[in-house]
């Protein structure tokens, strides 16, 4: 079915050349330098394939989840054996499709798709409620470390299975004392006097798919070793044994148990990758997974949108359709302008991540090296989007419970079940506190440590870019005042992080709350210039529907209205958080002149969108 669907893989590939590397191919570029609009992806120009997978995907969601779970009444709950069963012919039908093994090469059963097609994989997937958790455990952080880090036999032994739903995957990193600081790991690993196997011990927990998975990615210390070791671990394996189900809020048709380890006998040759190599590559893991996730939010907004737009026009009140009240299309049009703008930063994240590996691969870099290196690039991205993702879908779903009123909080509409399962993406893959103070963190580093980044050269524009707030920012430019706005965001940022960082020196690492502020600013730049993109490539494209343009682009207005005021807010916070007196005054008035309002009706730029998005039963865009 596979090759008759899809194009062969070598097309589907990033074609390598021999190009000079591009210097905007680069995480945390974004904020020191300006990127064209004609460089980034976005969403208009997926491919036929892509365009199939995403229809296949949702056909599957559709007929196999969605449809079953309203005949039954009820969610799937791994607690119960018979529902655990259909969890795993599930998973089975999946891998029948090759879904199993979308980013598994096809020289091992897989569809061997690029991160860019991984990712719309992962948001269409959100159509398949908890069902999205177990595959998407499945399909990234279950068998990517084998893909990005094994060697040919541990790839020819276990990646067939994972692709074809065979063999379900885990990824065991979580510890009772060791979450965010997942190198303060406990479990150990003791080689056997002949170096041919390892005896490991400890207890992992919170192990998505652990309660029927056949093969565990484990990490582990290896004698007295500083960093995190990787295994591949077989359930059959003697001492492996697992807990039971745990009994949790949502996400409850997805396994989750712990896993323990007593003398657990593991061959040496199940050694993945280097020795001491397992704590960075459980990092970069969860990178991809940040993406992934951040998807998977948008997906899941986009498909909440849909249902709250069909129940406002269906519903009766006051002799006429909810949906055309303006507090119900308050709520509409904010839930589609940020899904807009959030899938505008995702997809953006993900090309680059497909433009870096090709880059890499052209400089003579192996493949998977490759693969791996380039979703370590960007990892300030891929914590930003995990953010806004998850803080979308939660909020996205909220709002549609709002509308449906009581009936939202009903469990025949599956409102109160999304409402569940979408509160856990604000803690996997990291919680959001971590990956906010990740982003603001590894870019400093980069600038600071490495000097990957120079941020001190677009930290001295500042001045310059202040005195034109007096006078038109860019004057007779198109999208020049949108120009100004996001500016305005990026240099917010350069210039409170410069000036806290003088102020408290090393201290800075100490203060959380300042970081977290800062981090909010950063994330706003760049999901703003993500949209602002976006805009801009279509209003250049000549098969651009004028219609959808013209409401695209009043949500690009609506976003950044928004963004600057909630980053001017962050903002003064920071000032008032590290500085006092006459320092003080001037600090604000800086933010004030950097941050000076973006004039737009938000009222009118709402109800347009919202309008628009009714109009089409849905999200539309």
């Amino acid at each position: 079915m596979q090759q008759a669907i899809f194009e062969p893989a070598e097309a589907r590939k990033p074609k390598a050349t021999a190009a000079e590397p591009n210097p905007r191919v680069k995480g945390g570029y974004f904020i020191a330098g300006d990127t064209p609009p004609e460089e980034i992806f976005i969403t208009e120009e997926w491919s036929e394939e892509e365009l199939m997978i995403a229809d296949m995907v949702t056909e599957f969601c559709i007929r196999e989840i969605q449809e079953p779970f309203f005949r039954r009444g009820r969610e799937l709950q791994v607690t119960d054996k018979a529902d655990r069963e259909e969890v795993l012919a599930l998973l089975k039908k999946a891998g029948e499709l090759g879904l199993c093994g979308a980013g598994i090469p096809e020289a091992y059963g897989g569809m061997g798709l690029n991160f860019r097609a991984t990712t719309l994989f992962s948001k269409t997937m959100a159509n398949g409620f908890s069902f999205a958790t177990t595959i998407g455990a499945q399909t990234s952080i279950g068998c990517l470390p084998i893909v990005y880090y094994g060697n040919d036999a541990q790839k020819e032994k276990y990646l067939p299975g994972i692709a074809s739903g065979e063999l379900v995957a885990a990824y065991a990193l979580t510890e009772p004392g060791a979450g965010s600081d997942a190198n303060a790991g406990k479990t150990t690993a003791t080689p056997g006097p002949d170096g041919s196997y390892y005896l490991l011990n400890g207890q992992k927990i919170w192990i998505t798919n652990g309660g029927f998975a056949d093969v565990f990615i484990v990490f582990a210390k290896i004698e007295n070793d500083e960093n995190l070791s990787a295994f591949i671990v077989e359930r059959g394996f003697e001492g492996l044994s697992t807990g039971p189900e745990e009994k949790k809020m949502g996400i409850k048709g997805s396994s989750t148990v712990q896993v323990y380890f007593d003398n657990c006998k593991v061959p040496a040759e199940n050694l993945l990758g280097e020795r001491q190599g397992g704590f960075r590559m459980a990092l970069n893991i969860l990178n991809g997974g940040r993406i992934k996730a951040g998807a998977g939010g948008v997906g899941g907004a986009q498909f909440s949108l849909t249902k709250a737009v069909r129940y406002a026009l269906g519903r009766q009140q006051f002799g006429r359709p909810i949906a055309g009240f303006g507090a119900i299309q308050y709520k509409i049009g904010d839930i589609a302008t940020r899904a807009f703008a959030c899938e505008a930063a995702v997809f953006r994240t993900a090309a680059l991540i497909d433009r870096k590996e090709a880059e890499l691969r052209a400089g003579g870099m192996p493949e998977n090296e490759a693969k791996a290196k380039a979703v370590r690039e960007f990892a300030i991205e891929a914590a930003i989007v995990k953010v806004k993702g998850s803080e979308l879908v939660c909020y996205a779903t909220d709002e549609t419970i709002q509308i449906h009123g009581g009936m939202g909080y009903a469990v025949e509409t599956g409102l109160e079940m999304a409402y569940r399962d979408a509160r856990i993406t604000k803690i996997y893959e990291g919680a959001n506190e971590i990956n906010r103070l990740l982003s603001v963190g590894e870019l400093t580093k980069r600038a600071l440590k490495t000097g990957e980044l120079d941020l001190r050269s677009a930290g001295k524009k500042i001045p310059a870019f202040l005195l034109r707030q007096i006078a038109p920012f860019y004057p007779g430019a198109k999208y020049a005042d949108e120009a100004r706005c996001v500016q305005g965001l990026k240099n917010a940022f350069l210039f409170l992080s410069g000036m806290a960082g003088k102020q408290l020196g090393k201290k800075m690492i100490d203060e959380q709350e300042l970081v977290l502020l800062l981090a909010d600013i950063l994330a706003e730049a760049f999901v703003a210039e993500s949209i602002l993109l976006k805009i801009k490539k279509l209003d250049g494209m000549p098969n651009a529907d004028p219609a959808k343009l013209d409401i695209q682009r009043q949500m690009m207005q609506l976003y950044l209205y928004e963004a600057r005021a909630m980053a001017k807010k962050a903002a003064i916070e920071a000032v008032d958080s590290f500085a006092s007196g006459r320092r003080k005054l001037f600090f604000r008035l800086v933010i004030n002149t950097l941050l000076r309002p973006f004039e737009v009706n938000p009222r009118q730029l709402r109800r347009n969108i919202a309008g628009f998005v009714l109009e089409n039963k849905g999200y539309c865009f």
